[in-house]
């Protein structure tokens, strides 16, 4: 077990809980996820104290990705919350689709090394403990309808425009192809 330590992130988008260990970033919650479940999900980590000072590494570049003062995102991950196995292949795999450009489910699979695992692909996203810096939110459905997000679909729409994305209609899709 190590230390974990946290913060929240209060943005024009909600409120993030930011987390990381000295090994890199551990969690990010979005805004409306439930502080117990938070902080118990940091429990299964490690230690989780509030401490900005910690993480003030990380919130800075989440606020500027968020003011659209940057597109790089690559920071160091803990991945201790995501067990070994698909989904972590799943996430490691999605964590390389660059800003700007979406994947659906199944090329997210493919991109993980098992095309066929579309449902699997879509449960990894669903319990990304990192959403943002591992893009779930960059993650469609095959026909360009954006899908669920944890965050909810206002909140993936705004981030997939705040990175050029195009997306419109209600429901929303992306007007681009998938690529």
């Amino acid at each position: 077990m190590s230390d974990i330590a946290w913060t929240d992130l209060h943005t024009d988008a909600g409120t993030f809980t930011v987390a990381a260990s000295a090994r890199g970033l551990v969690l990010i919650a979005l805004p409306g996820d439930d502080r117990r479940d938070t902080l118990a999900q940091l429990r299964e980590a490690g230690t989780p104290t509030e401490d900005p000072a910690a993480v003030a590494d990380y919130t800075s570049v989440l606020e500027e990705y968020l003011a659209g003062d940057r597109r790089d995102l690559d920071v160091p991950i803990d991945w201790s919350l995501v067990r070994e196995g698909f989904r972590r292949e799943a996430l490691e795999a999605l964590h390389g689709v660059p800003y700007g450009e979406v994947v659906s489910y199944a090329e997210l699979a493919a991109l993980a090394g098992r095309p066929r695992a579309v449902r699997a692909a879509g449960t990894a996203c669903a319990t990304n403990p990192i959403p943002v810096v591992v893009p779930c939110h960059r993650v469609v459905r095959s026909d360009g309808m954006l899908g669920n997000y944890g965050g909810g679909v206002p909140l993936k729409a705004r981030l997939l425009r705040l990175e050029g994305v195009e997306v419109a209609g209600d429901p929303p899709r992306v007007a681009a192809a998938v690529r």
